[in-house]
């Protein structure tokens, strides 16, 4: 069984997660302790709502670190949503107290440019190549709710990016050694966000 940690930094809306989490097989614990996060089998960074008011509180709790701890000696981590989002360098989402991203990846967040904001819906997802995350569920329909994201994917360079549309194309997920993430919610996107 997996041991996976659910990073509860106060972004909220996290106990779907936990219940995906669980019903895969994985043995689950929402924590913000740090040491018990930074040696879990698996880090889940879930993000919801402003990635400022998302950054400031995973960088209070002490969240950034642990990422970059984990990153250090090869443990997973994915990102979820606005966790996907403060993996980059930073946002353009309006904030009274504007925060830089973890700088993890290059690139920044945009406003999801199209007729309809925000993009909530099913939607299919074109895996990048060599995805793991996407293996085998190329151009299956995940479950959006954003109004930002990484709108320019080529500044993710040679990271595997898989992209979906609203509008335009933007990064529907974002894989690169132990850290990978998604914009979508896997664990409201059915038996593919389960897989």
């Amino acid at each position: 069984m997996t041991d996976v940690v659910v990073l509860d930094y106060g972004s909220g809306n996290v106990r779907s997660v936990v219940r995906a989490l669980e019903h895969v097989g994985a043995a689950v614990e929402l924590t913000s302790d740090l040491a018990r996060a930074e040696r879990a089998d698996g880090l889940l960074v879930p993000g919801v709502g402003n990635f400022h008011a998302c950054m400031t509180g995973l960088r209070d709790a002490g969240g950034g670190e642990v990422v970059r701890a984990r990153l250090a000696h090869g443990a997973p981590t994915l990102g979820i949503c606005v966790g996907m989002q403060v993996m980059l360098d930073g946002s353009d989402e309006p904030s009274p107290d504007p925060q830089p991203g973890l700088g993890l990846w290059p690139g920044s967040v945009h406003r999801v440019d199209a007729p309809v904001v925000p993009h909530m819906g099913w939607t299919p997802v074109v895996a990048g190549p060599g995805s793991a995350l996407l293996d085998g569920l190329d151009g299956e329909r995940f479950y959006f709710v954003h109004s930002y994201a990484v709108t320019d994917t080529a500044a993710l360079g040679e990271r595997v990016v898989s992209v979906a549309e609203h509008g335009h194309p933007f990064a529907a997920a974002v894989e690169d050694g132990t850290l990978s993430a998604t914009q979508f919610h896997p664990e409201k996107s059915g038996d593919a966000g389960l897989h």
